[in-house]
């Protein structure tokens, strides 16, 4: 069994809990759905607001008066 194969049964069995014979049944569409990471969440603009207001750019020399 070549190596990725292996770190993919790892992961159906160990975090997803799906026994082998589950896991090579899956479809790739399947495979994808089940461990693809979850979706980062959507920065508004408040969100980004604060973020720069608490991590505010340096300066640029040249475009310092």
């Amino acid at each position: 069994m070549k190596p990725h194969w292996r770190a993919a049964l790892r992961l159906a069995a160990l975090r997803l809990a799906i026994a082998p014979e589950a896991f090579w049944r899956l479809s790739l569409a399947e495979w994808r759905a089940l461990a693809e990471a979850p979706a980062a969440p959507v920065l508004d603009r408040a969100a980004l607001d604060a973020l720069i207001a608490r991590f505010p750019d340096d300066p640029i020399p040249w475009e310092t008066p």
